[in-house]
């Protein structure tokens, strides 16, 4: 008899551990996976992507090892957004990365539960992404791309100090570049800078609204805006065209033409985003998580374009840039 139990015992031990070796065993966790969604290319937002998937793999997860990435572009157009927000969405990730407002918004209409982890998002709380910045409280949180607009202000003076209007140009419908706009007017109005302001809808209105504008100002500064940033080298040939700088609000953009600028470090952001994906992914609840902030610019200085346009450099600038931030000759 006592031998009989014994052969029961085996039995269903091995039955217990065939069951659990087809159905992935007990301890095999699950390969966790992240689902990624983008506006556009343009290399601001291709930086922060770089920097989000750098800053994983240093924490030790690597696409196609130990973690699934599944990435959606729409190229620049809106409608594509939510017909991959909620691919994303369905196939069941761990979290959600939205780079841009736009892509945000669509995660966050596709779920109210899967954590989304927010990627250059100026003002979540005003777009309507979060309840508190401070205090977001959904199963959304992440990091904006606020500009240090004084700081670029102050700039611009320094390189244009017989200013007499200084011109801004953003994107009616971009949540991102409607805030910088409004940072932009309050920090005039204190500053005591004229400013006129022109808007766009779609990459296609930039050549002729920016036409308009050069002719009617000094200077511009553009806000973090995604559609004016993917079609910066238009904005940049019809300021060339009649000697007038412009001071982009992203290094990148410095990069394609702008003069200069204190820019918020795009692919940091990258980064910051990361480490708080993998806070969510070993299971810190993203509620509790405050909107997190680059507090201060890096200097960024187009050389090359400031002589062609023949300005007076700002020697404490130029130094600043040169050991501090990035000049591109």
């Amino acid at each position: 008899m006592k031998r009989m139990y014994t052969v029961i015992i085996l039995l269903l031990g091995f039955l217990g551990i065939a069951f659990f070796t087809e159905n992935g065993g007990v301890t095999k966790q699950r390969v966790p996976k992240v689902g990624v969604l983008t506006l556009m290319h343009h290399p601001a937002l291709d930086q922060i992507y770089k920097g989000f998937i750098d800053e994983l793999a240093k924490e030790g997860y690597h696409n196609g090892k130990n973690i699934k990435i599944e990435y959606e572009n729409a190229n620049g157009d809106q409608s594509n957004l939510k017909t991959m927000a909620n691919t994303l969405a369905n196939d069941n990730p761990t979290v959600l990365f939205g780079i841009t407002t736009p892509a945000s918004q669509a995660l966050a209409n596709s779920t109210s539960k899967i954590p989304i982890v927010l990627g250059a998002v100026s003002n979540p709380q005003g777009a309507g992404l979060v309840k508190n910045n401070e205090h977001p409280g959904s199963n959304i949180s992440g990091v904006s791309d606020l500009a240090p607009v004084h700081q670029q202000l102050t700039l611009i003076k320094q390189f244009v100090p017989n200013l007499k209007t200084l011109g801004v140009i953003y994107t009616s419908n971009d949540s991102s570049g409607v805030t910088g706009y409004h940072q932009i007017v309050r920090e005039c109005k204190k500053m005591h800078i004229n400013l006129k302001a022109y808007s766009i809808s779609n990459s296609n209105d930039l050549n002729q609204v920016s036409q308009q504008m050069l002719s009617q100002v000094d200077a511009v500064i553009v806000p973090t805006d995604n559609t004016v940033a993917g079609a910066m080298q238009t904005l940049v040939k019809n300021a060339d065209a009649v000697n007038k700088p412009v001071f982009p609000a992203s290094d990148t953009m410095v990069k394609q033409g702008g003069v200069a600028t204190y820019s918020v470090n795009q692919y940091k952001l990258g980064v910051m985003s990361a480490k708080m994906t993998v806070k969510v992914i070993k299971g810190k609840q993203i509620g509790n998580m405050p909107i997190e902030y680059v507090r201060h610019g890096d200097p960024v200085l187009n050389l090359k374009q400031a002589k062609k346009l023949h300005l007076q450099i700002p020697a404490q600038f130029e130094h600043e840039a040169q050991t501090k931030g990035e000049v591109f000759k």
